[in-house]
């Protein structure tokens, strides 16, 4: 469990730093720790979706492209 992982916050600036990158390796990474994290549940809750759902399909990085867009609406709501 990543304990760093552990506020909407500190998860959309991970996931929006390996999204950024460019690099699919980075961004398979970034998926797989916020899959394990304390944030997962805020993020499934922000983003409308079920939380076992979204850490299966994150782990697996296999997002649906609806799931991808609520969790990148929900990164663009909270970047400072």
């Amino acid at each position: 469990m990543s304990d760093t992982l552990n506020t909407l916050e500190s998860v959309a600036a991970c996931l929006a730093a390996a999204f950024e990158s460019g690099d699919a390796d980075a961004m398979s990474a970034a998926l797989a720790k916020v899959a394990d994290s304390d944030g997962l549940p805020l993020l499934a809750a922000a983003a409308s979706l079920p939380r076992a759902q979204l850490a299966d399909a994150m782990r697996a990085g296999e997002m649906s492209l609806d799931t991808t867009l609520a969790i990148m609406k929900v990164i663009d709501l909270h970047m400072p």
